[in-house]
């Protein structure tokens, strides 16, 4: 899977990490943070809840889009892995540096 340096992604997309290091507040409360089932098979196999998703927002959209981080393992606040998708899972890259 290739990798991707925070810099290079939408300019939200730093703004969610920034969320999801602190535990929130996340802009769709009902649909962040919560289990991705991973079912398309980009992401590597884990277990039922190791992935969790949230929504980097699309200026000028009226809804959640396609952009999305992914985070797997720790815990939620200190997550092992990253993943961004750009186009709702269809393709991956890892955050190198979503931690600093």
């Amino acid at each position: 899977m290739p990798s991707c340096a925070l810099e290079t992604l939408p300019d939200q997309t730093e703004l969610v990490v920034d969320d999801i290091l602190a535990g929130g507040p996340f802009g769709y409360p009902d649909n962040d943070g919560v289990r991705f089932g991973n079912y398309e098979g980009a992401l590597p196999e884990e277990s039922r809840n190791y992935y969790r998703e949230y929504t980097v927002p699309t200026p000028g959209l009226g809804h959640r889009g396609p952009l999305r981080i992914v985070t797997g393992g720790g815990t939620q606040t200190d997550p092992d892995v990253w993943y961004f998708t750009g186009d709702h899972y269809e393709t991956f890259c890892t955050i190198t540096d979503a931690e600093g």
